[in-house]
C-alpha cells in the first residue's frame, strides 16, 4: 500500500461526517509567577554547581566524561559548556559522551547529530565529543542477577558527571523519575541498556529498579555527583544544583517534587478535542507528555494519571529535533497525513523495542488536512454544539502558555484568575484545508 493510500482524502473525511459547525477559537494565556535564572545566573550556579562536587578521588589531570541526553532542555549547550569550562579549570580534562539511551537511531553518528540539533557540538561546548554505543558490564544486581552495563568511554574515565533535568516521567511514578539516575541507569547504558531495563521494569518495575541500579553504579564507578536542572512552567532553568553522590537519590527525590509543582499542564481538565501542531522526542519521551494529556495507553504496568480527560486527541506534525522519532504517536486518535512522510521507521521501531512499548508507535488514522482532523474528531465524540464543546489547541505538551481554546473555554476563563483572555473567539479559517486563522501570532 503506498504512502498516499494510507492518507484519507478530506473530501471522503467531510461526506463520512456531514456538515458539522466548527467552534470560534480564542486565546488564552495561564498566569504563572515565575523567576528563570539569567544568563549570568546559570553560568554562576552552574559553575558552583560543579564546584560542589566530590572531587576528592579524581587525579589533577584525569579525564571526565560529562553525560548530556537527548532532551529539549533549556540552555543546555550553555549549561554543558559551563560545565567542560569548570572541569578543566579544577584541572581535569572534560569529555562529553552522548547519555541517551537508544535515542538518535541506536547509533554513534545518530546520538552526535541528536547532541548537535540541541546545540550541543564540539565547537560550542569547547571539548570532544565521543560518541560511541560500546558499554561494559559493570556488574549483576544482588537478587535478581540482571547486568549492569554503562558507556565505555563513561567507564574508562577518572570520573563521571551527568547533566540532565529532573522531572516528572512519562511512563512511571516513583521516589526518583527522570533525571541524574535515570540518565545513569538508561541513559549511560546506551541501547543495550536501556533494553535490559525495558525488559525487567515489567516485572521489576522502574520505581524499585532505577533506585538500586543507581546505588550499584554509584558504588562501582567514579560518579563525582551530578548537575541537576529544574525547568519552570515557561521550561526555563529555575535551578541549577550540584548533588553529589551520597544525596543522589535522597536529593533527587526532592527536585522531583519541585518539578511537579512548576510542571506546565493544560488549563482545563475536561477537553472534547485537543489539537497538538507537534509531538518529537524533544518534547517528552513518548512525543506528548503523558503527565500532560492524561493517557498512558502503553506504558509497563502503570495506570493513568487521573487528569485530564481528553476524548480526542489530533496531532498534525513531529518537531525537526525529533529526527522522524514517532514514539509515542500511538496516543494520538487523528495524525496529519504529512506526518506519515516525516517517520522514520527504523528509528521510531528501535526505540519502541528497546522502550517495550510497540503500541506506542501505531499510526492512528492519517487525514489529508487540518480540517479533516478537526472535524473527524468533531464527529467522533457524540452530539456537540460550537458553542459548549471544549476544543483546545497547543503547540505541543511542553510550551502551554498561551492556547486556542473555542469559545465555552473562553467564557470560562474569563471567571478565573489563573487565565486571561487575549485574543476574544474568531472563525476558524482554512486554506486548502490547513488552519490559517486565527494564526500563531493571535
Amino acid at each position: 500500500m503506498t504512502q498516499r493510500g494510507l492518507t484519507v482524502p478530506e473530501a471522503t473525511v467531510l461526506d463520512a461526517c456531514g456538515d458539522r459547525a466548527l467552534p470560534r477559537m480564542g486565546r488564552i494565556e495561564q498566569v504563572w509567577e515565575t523567576n528563570p535564572l539569567t544568563e549570568s545566573e546559570l553560568r554562576t550556579q552552574t559553575a558552583e554547581a560543579v564546584r560542589a562536587l566530590d572531587w576528592d578521588g579524581v587525579p589533577n589531570g584525569g579525564e571526565v566524561a560529562v553525560g548530556a541526553g537527548s532532551r529539549g532542555i533549556a540552555n543546555l549547550a550553555l549549561i554543558v559548556a559551563t560545565v567542560v569550562e569548570t572541569v578543566a579549570e579544577l584541572g581535569y580534562e572534560p569529555f562529553v559522551f552522548p547519555a541517551m539511551g537508544s535515542h538518535g537511531g541506536a547509533t554513534a553518528a545518530g546520538q552526535r547529530e541528536m547532541l548537535a540539533t540541541l546545540g550541543v557540538t564540539s565547537e560550542a561546548i569547547g571539548c570532544e565529543i565521543r560518541s560511541d554505543m560500546d558499554v561494559v558490564e559493570v556488574g549483576r544486581t544482588a537478587d535478581r542477577d540482571v547486568p549492569v552495563v554503562a558507556d565505555a568511554n563513561a567507564v574508562a574515565a577518572d570520573a563521571i558527571l551527568p547533566v540532565n533535568r529532573v522531572k516528572p516521567h512519562t511512563d512511571f511514578d516513583g521516589p526518583v523519575e527522570s533525571g541524574l539516575s535515570k540518565m545513569l541507569v538508561i541513559g549511560m547504558g546506551k541501547q543495550r541498556g536501556a533494553k535490559i531495563a525495558h525488559e525487567w521494569a515489567i516485572d521489576w518495575s522502574f520505581r524499585n529498579m532505577i533506585p538500586e541500579i543507581t546505588e550499584q553504579l554509584l558504588a562501582t564507578l567514579p560518579v563525582v555527583g551530578g548537575v541537576a536542572l529544574v525547568e519552570d512552567q515557561h521550561d526555563d532553568t529555575a535551578i541549577v544544583e550540584g548533588v553529589r553522590p551520597e544525596g543522589f537519590l535522597d536529593r533527587e527525590r526532592e527536585l522531583l517534587e519541585l518539578a511537579y509543582d512548576s510542571m506546565p499542564t493544560l488549563p482545563f481538565d475536561d477537553i472534547d478535542v485537543l489539537v497538538l501542531d507537534e509531538v518529537g522526542k524533544n518534547i517528552s519521551g513518548q512525543g506528548m507528555d503523558t503527565n500532560v494529556i492524561g493517557r498512558r495507553p502503553f506504558a509497563i504496568n502503570e495506570p493513568e494519571p487521573d487528569q485530564p480527560t481528553i476524548k480526542r486527541i489530533f496531532v498534525r506534525g513531529l518537531t525537526d529535533a525529533t529526527h522522524g522519532n514517532a514514539m509515542g504517536i500511538g496516543s494520538a486518535d487523528f495524525i496529519h497525513g504529512d506526518m506519515l512522510a516525516e517517520i522514520e521507521a527504523s528509528t521510531t521501531l528501535i526505540n519502541a523495542i528497546t522502550a517495550s512499548t510497540i503500541r506506542g508507535v501505531r499510526i492512528p488514522p492519517a487525514v489529508e488536512t487540518d480540517r479533516a482532523g478537526l472535524v473527524a474528531a468533531l464527529s467522533t465524540i457524540g452530539v456537540v454544539e460550537p458553542e459548549t464543546v471544549r476544543v483546545v489547541r497547543a503547540s505541543d505538551t511542553m510550551h502551554l502558555h498561551r492556547v486556542y481554546a473555542s469559545e465555552a473555554l473562553v467564557e470560562e476563563a474569563r471567571a478565573r484568575d489563573d487565565l486571561r483572555v487575549v485574543a476574544e473567539p474568531m472563525a476558524i479559517e482554512f486554506e486548502e484545508g490547513q488552519f490559517v486563522a486565527p494564526s500563531p501570532g493571535v
